[in-house]
């Protein structure tokens, strides 16, 4: 997993409640089990229409949202089913961190162990952020300082400590697993001497 410090970006602003997994990737994506290619399918069925033409209004259609690597959502972003592609396909797609008042907890803490930063604020700072977006200006996301910057304000966040070294140091399920390695190897050397019988094969 890649490490997370900060992002600058134009944000696109998609002002939409509950978006669920399935707005943000359809069902018939989720037949590979590989993190690349999604993106493409990302809220496919509001960026395309039912002949597979792009719909131009769609906010991630339109240029320079079409790369933003911010997005500032509706309350409730993330709920339904806990499929693991909606971050792998946000990702693929260049989303590298995500704003919302509230966010559904699975997707939320699905976000952290895929390199995504998920950012709750209140209603209020959503709608005066929301504006950098409709006037096409970048704004800053700092980890390290737990900071939003845009214009000459800025605006601090919460965030739990161990997740946020997680995305610092590029932490995943797997990379926490291999940092109590030699732990490992001490319990498995101890138990094949005292119970040699378990590892016959």
């Amino acid at each position: 997993m890649k490490k997370f410090k900060n992002v600058k970006s134009i944000p696109a602003y998609l002002p939409i409640v509950n978006i669920d997994t399935d707005m943000i990737i359809p069902k018939q994506f989720l037949k590979t089990i590989k993190r690349t290619g999604l993106g493409k399918g990302l809220f496919f069925e509001m960026r395309y229409d039912h002949s597979g033409n792009i719909v131009e209004d769609f906010i991630l259609n339109k240029t320079p949202y079409n790369h933003s690597e911010i997005l500032i959502a509706g309350k409730n972003f993330g709920c339904g089913s806990s499929r693991e592609h909606a971050p792998w396909a946000l990702l693929d797609f260049g989303i590298k961190c995500i704003i919302s008042s509230s966010f559904a907890d699975i997707f939320y803490n699905n976000c952290f162990k895929n390199g995504i930063l998920p950012i709750m604020i209140s209603e209020e700072e959503i709608k005066e952020i929301s504006d950098y977006s409709k006037r096409k200006e970048e704004i800053y996301v700092d980890l390290l300082d737990q900071k939003i910057v845009f214009g000459n304000k800025e605006l601090k966040f919460e965030i739990d400590q161990f997740k946020k070294r997680c995305l610092i140091e590029g932490l995943d399920d797997i990379a926490l697993s291999l940092e109590k390695s030699e732990k490992i190897s001490t319990y498995e050397n101890k138990l094949k001497l005292q119970k040699p019988w378990i590892f016959n094969d």
